[in-house]
């Protein structure tokens, strides 16, 4: 009688990663649609949000004034989402001439932000301050802003930021007046 070997098993056959393969790419490039749940939080119980695949070239970006609730200067591209809409995901660029202010404010979400270029520095506090600046971030550079924390911010350079968050989108000064203050000090 002869002896059996016994079959190894190293991972899905070919037809199988081909399929695989082939899937991938038609969601990466438009021929099956691609659906994503993402778990989001709010008010404790975890939630999903459904979102579309959604891609665009650095060069497409078309930057136009940011809202007014913005001191004058500041230039905002939504990227994707819609940022006034509760629940939903959403991811801007905000873009500021050298020496921007954003003076003291707070969100009721958490804001995640990347530098694209320039330098951003930010600081926690009831008003602005720059002695209170955190170290620089500069182009890669990421923070967390956690939701209700009062934060500023100034520019070194023109600067680029991405935002991504879950919105409602709100921006709320800690001293209203501030709202109409000068963008650059």
């Amino acid at each position: 009688m002869m002896k059996q070997r016994p079959i190894a098993r190293r991972g899905p056959g070919p037809f199988l990663r081909a399929v695989a393969v082939a899937a991938v790419a038609g969601a990466m490039f438009g021929a099956v649609p691609a659906r994503a749940t993402t778990p989001t939080s709010g008010g404790g119980a975890a939630y999903a949000v459904a979102h579309d695949h959604h891609q665009q070239d650095a060069n497409d970006i078309k930057f136009g004034p940011a809202p007014s609730v913005f001191p004058a200067g500041a230039e905002m591209a939504v990227l994707q989402g819609d940022p006034s809409v509760a629940g939903a995901l959403f991811t801007v660029r905000l873009r500021f001439p050298n020496g921007y202010v954003l003076p003291a404010h707070w969100h009721p979400t958490d804001e995640n932000v990347t530098v694209i270029s320039g330098t951003f520095l930010v600081g926690i506090g009831d008003k602005f301050d720059r002695a209170a600046l955190l170290p620089a971030l500069r182009p890669g550079g990421f923070l967390t802003a956690p939701a209700n924390v009062n934060h500023f911010a100034t520019v070194k350079g023109r600067t680029v930021v991405q935002v991504h968050a879950v919105g409602p989108f709100q921006l709320t000064y800690v001293d209203p007046t501030s709202a109409t203050a000068k963008a650059t000090s």
